[in-house]
């Protein structure tokens, strides 16, 4: 048996479990979105374009699209405006409590996503604790939850740990050395970090940018639950027309032009990536 077929051999189990639990399912998915809803609701089982025509010839999908890109890329810079100088000192920091500080970074990954809106729920409230700080400062309450405002924080938040390992894992290109010869040569710290840090840290940057826009964009709790039914996002909708209007071929053609949308942003990110890195 050559190398080859050796490799191909040890992939057959992630090729079987990729196909039963992605590539399958997937697969009816896109099935049931060429089928049709009656105007009395019922399914009709046929093959037809004619869901996705509408879904096309409707300006609201138009709208959430627009909505979904702009909230999920807002989230994912504003997460990695974050999560960049945190990684940062964590990549450079031999303190004895590295390890603790990197467990405390990522600790909201311990906690299920639902829990963690609910706790901003209670934190962003009109009677929560940020309002309760600033009426008791005589600031004007804010309304930080059931609009947009609640969704950009929570789901920031949410994205943010990922961001921190996703910098964490590409920050092994930056060498220490490089940073000192820069000062050795007068740069200020300022200069050296434009110059030479942060040129070296775009990879991570990045990835972890990705990694958090393709987070979001398929984030469906926190828009649901900090949105209170006025934050329409593809998530949402995709929900909405499988439990609400029980429009299954809507839902599943939705799904499939949420996924080709994503696939074809992160096509086009790649190949920015490598026209920039050439």
């Amino acid at each position: 048996m050559s190398r080859r077929q050796a490799g191909w051999l040890l992939c057959l189990p992630a090729l079987a479990l990729l196909t039963l639990a992605f590539l399958w399912p997937m697969a009816i998915l896109a099935r049931m979105s060429l089928n049709e809803t009656s105007e009395s609701g019922m399914l009709v089982e046929t093959v037809s374009t004619a869901t996705y025509v509408k879904l096309a010839e409707d300006a609201f999908t138009w709208q959430v699209t627009r909505d979904s890109l702009v909230l999920s890329a807002g989230c994912a810079t504003s997460a990695l405006l974050l999560a960049y100088p945190m990684a940062l000192f964590l990549f450079r920091t031999r303190s004895r409590w590295r390890n603790l500080l990197a467990i405390a970074a990522i600790a909201p990954l311990l906690v299920s996503g639902t829990g963690r809106v609910i706790g901003w729920l209670a934190i962003l409230g009109d009677g929560g604790m940020v309002n309760a700080a600033l009426h008791a400062i005589g600031l004007p309450t804010q309304h930080l939850i059931n609009n947009w405002t609640g969704v950009r924080i929570g789901l920031t938040e949410s994205v943010m740990p990922y961001t921190v390992l996703a910098l964490l894992a590409g920050f092994g290109r930056l060498d220490p050395r490089l940073e000192e010869a820069a000062a050795t040569l007068g740069a200020r710290p300022l200069r050296a970090f434009w110059r030479v840090t942060f040129p070296l840290t775009l990879p991570a940057v990045s990835a972890g940018w990705l990694l958090a826009f393709v987070l979001a964009i398929s984030a469906f709790v926190t828009p649901h639950l900090m949105g209170g039914g006025r934050v329409f996002v593809l998530a949402t909708e995709i929900y909405d027309a499988a439990t609400q209007t029980l429009d299954w071929p809507a839902a599943a053609a939705l799904s499939i032009y949420a996924l080709v949308l994503l696939l074809v942003l992160m096509l086009a990110h790649g190949t920015l990536s490598r026209r920039a890195a050439a």
